[in-house]
């Protein structure tokens, strides 16, 4: 792949890569920013290895996805245990106290997804907001398929509980 090729192919897939990793993130912009940053960086360095076994989307966003664990091993701040009800209620009382804007009408569906496991989280990202099928989930996140599967069975349930609590 030539770097023309490259970077039409990296600026058509920028936007859902930094939408993926902002929810990763927990709505950290800056931390986001930088991940994306490090993982065009890489997908750059390793154009030339880009086989086409998989689509450059599937590529660069497995690329992303060890740089943002890559990212959490450095930080603090997310390397506590992942307990999700107590996520759930660490968000509910972070964006509460913060009173957010009441134009935001996704507010309480963020605050769900920010209280899900990180798997539970990926597959449900990759899966509703940026339409990547099962299989490219798993080719993604190195996760069975069947796996994926139960992460977004288990998702789902997390938050029409957490949606149900909430009077949505």
């Amino acid at each position: 792949m030539n770097e023309e090729q490259f970077l039409k192919l990296c600026s058509e897939e920028q936007e859902s890569l930094r939408r993926f990793l902002f929810s990763l993130c927990g709505g950290d912009m800056p931390s986001a920013d930088d991940i994306a940053q490090e993982a065009m960086l890489k997908a750059y360095l390793s154009r030339e290895k880009f086989e086409g076994r998989a689509s450059f989307s599937t590529w660069l966003f497995r690329i992303a996805y060890n740089c943002f664990y890559d990212w959490k091993k450095k930080n603090s701040l997310w390397c506590m245990p992942a307990d999700s009800a107590d996520k759930r209620n660490a968000a509910v009382q972070i964006l509460s106290d913060e009173e957010a804007d009441a134009g935001f009408r996704y507010q309480r569906l963020n605050m769900a997804i920010s209280g899900l496991s990180d798997n539970e989280k990926t597959a449900v990202l990759l899966f509703y907001m940026e339409d990547k099928t099962i299989k490219e989930i798993s080719s993604i996140t190195g996760i069975r398929p069947v796996t994926v599967r139960s992460h977004l069975f288990r998702a789902r349930k997390h938050l029409k509980e957490f949606l149900e609590n909430q009077n949505i």
